[in-house]
């Protein structure tokens, strides 16, 4: 009896032929790259070093988009977009020691963000792995150490022949559920030496699906039918599962109202009669939070941002679902559904009761409101026409990147992202220097779209040198820099808590100068014409920087009562 599967494995005679005649001048490199490849990559980014280079001249024989970028952190924020954008995993080409290790920073967005990132470094020679001191150039006496804290899974490989499976498993594991970044290293004798292994053929590395236990959507679906005051928490797994249509039939079915985290941002309809929008630093949001008698979290931890800084206590019961199992019920004790969001909600669809409740919409617009006197009564009219003048000049499907700055703080709590997997920050691991490198990522991704980045003065010069890669592959970014003269954030941190700030005034370049010594156009704008400045950039094709010189504040610390 012969099996569909066997058919499938039985090689053709045109694949039998290639395989015992393959093309002659490769080496382990372009066993990467024919990998990836077959993986169904299209785009790399990275930056070459000495034992890297086998897999960078495979390059130049492989059909895969190169962007390269100049300093590997920023390589790796340029991936981590990438995979926000696409849900595809973005490999990231890297040296060893110095070269990996700069990238650390941005892994750890990736992972605090759940986004697919395939980091493939170099590795010293094989006869030098397993300890020791054996003196080659950027060597580390266990490089996968330095890695395992930060990304999911790391995988050595030693010889050729494990190169496509090791490839093909941590691909694998970046896009099950949690997406992550994943670390393989490669020696440099391994990516060096030619090979007469065949040319890798397309490979199937589909996740494994997170389903949920039933029992559980059974017991939730029950909760929430019969909740006088349920109410909802969406995050970042709602956008990475693609299942805000699935989160909002649900909210509309159980009228529940909806609070999307800094991470969720676009979950949910910003202007639905059900949202809450994203002012979870407000006592007013977190006080009818704790009123729900029945609380989902979607795709969120609970972490410090998303509990308004612990203070959040719930009172009711607490569902919880979460693809990765480390963060279920590690705040607060909770039905934990381990699943992907999609999946779970899916479940959840099926089976939950429709709950009317015509006072939901009126609680929405009552605790809205109250946000908003909170807000008017602190005088930021600068800060609040700033954001809604990017609002108006960014066209409602571009994608915007968000620096570690006070218009980003801003932006997670008052900025309507109108679709959903488009503002993106990095207020995951909470680093410097990601906004306008990922925004060159998702141009690289999407070249149909103009992308906003928006940074500081001093998250600014963690990239300024990317304007050269934006530039060199013609990438449709504007950057906004708003430029205060220092760490704006914490300046306030320190003023507030020590009276007076310290080493946070910076000397900075003038930065429409320097873009324009790149051969990209600057532009110095006022809040009055940073719309207009902003809309015409945005139209242009190509990279422009549009600085704003303006202090702002932020609104004052509303976790606390009163």
């Amino acid at each position: 009896m012969t099996h569909d599967h066997d058919l499938v494995l039985r090689p053709s005679a045109a694949q039998t032929e290639a395989a015992l005649n393959p093309p002659p001048g490769r080496n382990g490199g372009d066993l990467v790259v024919e990998t990836l490849s077959g993986l169904g990559a299209t785009t790399v980014f990275g930056l070459p070093g000495q034992h890297a280079l086998g897999m960078f001249d495979a390059l130049r024989r492989s059909s895969l988009q190169y962007v390269g970028l100049r300093v590997e952190n920023n390589a790796g924020f340029a991936a981590d977009a990438y995979g926000r954008i696409t849900g595809e995993a973005a490999p990231l080409l890297l040296s060893t020691g110095p070269g990996a290790l700069t990238s650390l920073a941005a892994l750890q967005e990736a992972a605090a963000a759940s986004a697919p990132v395939l980091a493939i470094s170099s590795q010293i020679p094989t006869a030098g792995l397993g300890g020791g001191r054996h003196g080659y150039l950027h060597e580390l006496p266990d490089q996968q150490a330095s890695f395992r804290g930060v990304v999911k899974s790391v995988h050595t490989v030693r010889t050729q022949s494990q190169i496509p499976s090791a490839l093909a498993a941590a691909w694998e594991s970046a896009l099950t559920a949690p997406h992550g970044p994943v670390w393989v290293e490669i020696p440099q004798d391994v990516l060096l030496a030619e090979t007469s292994l065949p040319m890798v053929t397309p490979m199937d590395a589909t996740p494994e699906d997170v389903v949920p236990r039933p029992e559980l959507t059974a017991l939730a679906a029950h909760l929430l039918s019969s909740a006088a005051r349920p109410a909802i928490i969406a995050g970042g797994g709602v956008v990475r599962a693609d299942a805000s249509g699935k989160l909002r039939r649900l909210a509309e079915r159980l009228n529940a109202p909806v609070v999307t985290t800094f991470g969720g941002k676009g979950a949910f309809p910003w202007n639905h009669p059900l949202s809450l929008q994203s002012w979870l630093e407000d006592r007013h949001t977190t006080d009818l939070l704790e009123d729900a008698d029945v609380l989902l979290v979607v795709g969120s931890g609970l972490g410090e941002l998303s509990s308004n800084y612990h203070t959040f206590k719930p009172r009711g019961r607490v569902i919880q679902i979460e693809a990765d199992l480390g963060k279920l019920e590690s705040n607060h004790p909770a039905l934990g559904i381990h699943a992907d969001a999609r999946l779970a909600l899916s479940a959840l669809l099926e089976t939950v009761d429709e709950r009317p409740d015509p006072t939901a919409p009126e609680r929405v617009r009552t605790l809205l409101a109250r946000v908003g006197e909170r807000i008017a009564a602190q005088e930021l009219t600068l800060e609040q026409d700033v954001l809604a003048s990017v609002r108006r000049a960014l066209p409602d499907g571009s994608p915007s990147f968000w620096d570690m700055t006070i218009l980003a703080y801003w932006a997670w709590s008052a900025f309507d992202p109108r679709r959903p997997n488009t503002m993106h920050s990095a207020q995951g691991a909470g680093g410097l220097g990601y906004g306008f490198p990922a925004a060159l990522g998702a141009a690289a991704a999407d070249p149909t779209r103009p992308v906003l980045a928006v940074s500081g003065d001093g998250g600014a010069l963690y990239s300024i040198a990317e304007l050269a890669t934006a530039k060199q592959y013609g990438l449709d970014v504007t950057w906004l820099i708003v430029d205060d003269g220092g760490y704006g954030i914490l300046r306030e941190y320190m003023t507030d808590a020590f009276g007076q700030a310290t080493a946070t005034e910076l000397a900075r370049p003038d930065y429409v100068a320097l873009a324009e010594s790149f051969g990209v156009p600057g532009i110095r704008t006022t809040p009055g014409t940073l719309e207009a400045d902003l809309s015409k950039a945005l139209a242009t094709p190509g990279p422009t920087v549009v600085l704003l010189p303006a202090v702002l504040r932020m609104f004052a610390p509303t976790h606390l009562d009163g």
